[in-house]
């Protein structure tokens, strides 16, 4: 397979020159996403470019060949599902405007800079180009990661760099050296397809004019003599099973017009069998079915007693038996699949064969396997909280602390200033934080609610009575050296509460 040729961080750079003045400031009608590595931005009010005209920019991490260009070419929309990447690519940049495109570290990185998107923040859609290790991302403030289309394997060292809500990081090592060879070099040897109807140059991006028509056929080709590699592989599987059952099968049928010797040695034991002893491995006899009175040696099993080899015997006569009633079929049918195997790679020969009806076909057939489907990634197991999280009636989060340990975390790094602190005054328990975010008063019910579990959760479970410290966290206050859960409080009251039970089965009921 001719893999086609990759583009480096020179001809990024010429791609996003040529493409910048044509597109920068446009604003996005539509992503059309087309799994499972590529999408297409369309693009409307373009500078300089009637109001009704339309560009098509495809952004592509195919493994075989990442790139980007403008597309001239109509594109079918797929069907199927798509991925969540794609679906918040949409959502976030549908309506925005593209307000940069640049080259990122010199390197083969393309960053699509929106600016007016859905939720009012900067959105950058990062096409790492970088190989077989090809990537698209999207960004948020601070270069933070919001999502990944194709998420690294586990410890690689793409997964360390590429952590959801943290901010995105560089691929290590330098960039791919281009050996000065400029865009119309590298592609000048790669065969030009005819048009197909739909594409038209167009004279004010003739670099991307060329990755279009010489890089997406090139790696249309090299995917499709992946599939064939891979469907011929399947058949070929299938063919060399079907060769090793012929042959067994043949052997069992010689074995079956052979059956009647087998009954014969069967009667030839048991007729000399005071002349077998036990651990015996074979015996010579006079053959008594031989008209020239010669002799015949017969294998026997050591481990077993005379009378249990002529058994044997016996028992392998009425299995060829019953064999010789399916033999002859079973042949047949293995021929018939031997014949379809052979018949199913010269079909995978045809040029213009259509490969997944005809995949689609040989599985109804029951010539291949259906294929399986890719092993589900299990999510990731959240990180263990030092709280439970409740809500109030009002749907404020509280948290209630795990630990003594977990509640020294909860209320010296979790609690912000303003947050309501809660602990009961005559025992010790869990310390209970009701968030307030940027609300400067708790709302009342909510208070009584977050009391209610500060008692629930320690030696008063159950008092009718209980009563509790509430104060805001600023003037919680963890003394130097003081054991695990110890605080010191410069401020608050105390709040005497009168149990209710419904309000408690209330917060833990729904939890």
């Amino acid at each position: 397979m001719n893999a086609p040729p990759t583009l480096g961080a020179q001809h990024v750079r010429e791609l996003v020159d040529e493409l910048a003045p044509l597109i920068v400031g446009a604003s996005v009608v539509e992503v059309l996403a087309l799994p499972p590595r590529d999408l297409l931005l369309y693009l409307r009010d373009l500078p300089g470019a009637d109001a009704k005209a339309v560009a098509r920019v495809r952004v592509s991490a195919d493994a075989d060949c990442p790139r980007f260009h403008l597309q001239t070419a109509r594109q079918a929309h797929p069907d199927g599902p798509v991925g969540p990447f794609f679906r918040r690519l949409s959502a976030e940049l549908v309506g925005s405007r593209l307000r940069k495109l640049t080259q990122v570290a010199r390197d083969r990185i393309v960053a699509f800079e929106f600016e007016a998107t859905a939720c009012g923040e900067r959105r950058v859609l990062l096409a790492e180009l970088t190989g077989r290790h090809a990537n698209l991302l999207l960004l948020g403030p601070n270069e933070r990661l919001l999502e990944v289309l194709a998420t690294p394997a586990a410890g690689s060292k793409a997964a360390q760099r590429l952590v959801l809500g943290e901010a995105w990081k560089e691929p290590a090592g330098k960039p791919r050296e281009d050996a000065g060879a400029s865009l119309n070099e590298l592609l000048g040897g790669v065969a030009e397809p005819e048009l197909d109807g739909s594409a038209r140059p167009d004279p004010r991006a003739p670099l991307s004019w060329l990755v279009q028509q010489r890089l997406g056929p090139a790696v249309a080709r090299a995917a499709r003599e992946r599939e064939v590699r891979d469907l011929r592989e399947r058949v070929e599987r299938k063919l060399e099973r079907a060769r090793a059952l012929l042959n067994g099968l043949t052997q069992r049928a010689a074995a079956v017009e052979n059956a009647e010797r087998v009954l014969q040695d069967g009667e030839l034991l048991k007729a000399h069998l005071g002349q077998i002893k036990r651990g015996q491995s074979r015996v010579t006899l006079v053959d008594l079915y031989d008209a020239a009175g010669g002799e015949r040696t017969l294998e026997l099993d050591p481990r077993r007693s005379p009378h249990e080899n002529v058994e044997q015997y016996f028992e392998r006569y009425k299995k060829l038996v019953r064999s010789a009633e399916s033999v002859a079929r079973e042949i047949e049918l293995a021929q018939r699949k031997l014949a379809d195997c052979e018949a199913a790679l010269a079909a995978l020969a045809e040029p213009q064969a259509d490969l997944s009806e005809l995949e689609r076909d040989w599985v109804e057939r029951g010539l291949l396997d259906a294929p399986q489907a890719p092993p589900s990634r299990k999510a990731a197991p959240e990180p263990r909280k030092p709280y439970h999280l409740f809500h109030g009636v009002r749907g404020t989060e509280i948290l209630v602390g795990r630990t003594a340990k977990d509640n020294d975390e909860l209320s010296t790094r979790i609690c912000r200033g303003n947050d309501m602190w809660l602990h009961t005054a005559d025992a010790p328990g869990s310390h209970v934080v009701l968030r307030l975010a940027g609300k400067p008063e708790a709302d009342p019910e909510e208070l009584l609610d977050a009391a209610h579990l500060a008692v629930h959760f320690s030696p008063l479970r159950g008092a009718t009575r209980a009563n509790v410290h509430v104060a805001r966290g600023k003037d919680v206050h963890k003394p130097r050296g003081a054991k695990p859960g110890l605080v010191t409080l410069s401020g608050g009251k105390t709040l005497a509460l009168r149990l209710q039970p419904e309000r408690l089965q209330r917060l833990l009921g729904g939890r």
